[in-house]
């Protein structure tokens, strides 16, 4: 008896649940448009009956007829034949579920963003200042990688490595939205302590493909080792090297003076020393002095940086009609059932 119940007489209740109803798909769907329409099928039916009925004469006698509520039995027949048609209809229009489930094959990429967080960072020729400027489109680019794992290295004077390589983007988004000017005491550019700490991190990285994206503003001003002979290092390690220049040479806006008036400094990028890294690692050099062109830079190198991660994707669909079609053949036998009882009116039929 209880497997009768788990096989059988259980699914068949739990399909009457709307719950159940609304977590279907549906191979047909429009034809559940016609369930509405079945009501109208019996006002159609008593409609020409009425017309072609024959008429008797009767007489009554004075009064009214006494109404009992068991004359309302003689429609229970009509209402199981409407809703084994709709179980019907539910049947033909094929509710299933799809179990869908993703592979992926291959490998990502291990790649460490180098952001300058020095204090000619503050400068506002890219806007608001070039700081936030990187940090949008690193949070971009971010939102661009799918299965490579992604690191942080912030420099000024020194050079830290923030966030580990790591699949977890939205803790590389709080990293990056963590940023601010001053964070590291000892200001100052140091180009090739961030790419030796750069090195350190993905030397022993088991990927086929290691990248680094070196976003500064300045010269090397900072720290004990050489930039190219740190890009040299790296590449030696198998990392390759794409760097950014931000801002413009010359005189650009910082703040105000105390007039409320545009300030401006003296800034220039040492272009030389941001190319030869890039030859050195292999990588590309290129230049943004302004907001648009910046965010063009990120999206080229997602572009040419891809994994070769693959997705296979498996559907289990199982179909559920038998259900609703075990309901409306039931209703159905029980209709032709009702028909040779008290409950229909013979001379109706």
């Amino acid at each position: 008896m209880n497997q009768l119940w788990q096989r059988l007489l259980a699914p068949l209740l739990d399909g009457l649940r709307y719950a159940t109803l609304t977590s279907y798909t549906w191979e047909q769907p429009r034809l559940l448009l016609l369930i509405p329409l079945i009501p109208l099928l019996f006002v159609g039916r008593w409609a020409l009956a009425h017309r072609h009925r024959a008429r008797m004469g009767v007489a009554f006698v004075t009064g009214q007829v006494r109404r009992d509520w068991t004359a309302l039995l003689r429609f229970v027949p009509d209402l199981v034949l409407g809703l084994s048609l709709a179980f019907g209809i539910v049947a033909l229009a094929r509710p299933q579920r799809t179990d869908e489930r993703v592979v992926q094959s291959g490998a990502g990429i291990d790649i460490l963003l180098l952001l300058d967080v020095s204090g000619s960072m503050e400068l506002q020729d890219l806007r608001p200042n070039r700081l936030e400027a990187a940090k949008r489109v690193a949070r971009e680019f971010i939102d661009g990688r799918a299965g490579d794992r992604i690191g942080l290295v912030v420099f000024a004077g020194d050079a830290y490595s923030l966030a580990p390589l790591t699949t977890d983007y939205d803790l590389l988004r709080e990293n990056i939205a963590s940023l601010k000017l001053g964070m590291i005491a000892n200001d100052g550019t140091a180009i090739g302590t961030a790419l030796g700490v750069a090195t350190n991190r993905l030397r022993e990285s088991p990927s086929r493909t290691k990248v680094c994206i070196l976003i500064s503003d300045g010269e090397n001003t900072a720290g004990s080792l050489d930039p190219i002979t740190a890009g040299r290092l790296a590449h030696a390690y198998g990392l390759k090297i794409y760097t950014i220049g931000l801002g413009q040479d010359g005189y650009v806006p910082y703040g105000t003076d105390a007039r409320g008036q545009p300030r401006y400094v003296e800034t220039r990028l040492d272009e030389t020393t941001m190319r030869e890294l890039a030859q050195a690692g292999e990588g590309q050099f290129f230049r943004a002095t302004d907001n648009p062109t910046l965010r063009r830079v990120l999206r080229r190198i997602d572009q040419y940086e891809k994994s070769e991660i693959k997705q296979t994707r498996f559907r289990n669909t199982k179909d559920y009609y038998r259900i609703y079609l075990l309901w409306a053949v039931g209703l159905w036998l029980l209709w032709l059932g009702l028909k040779n009882t008290f409950l229909t009116n013979a001379l109706e039929d």
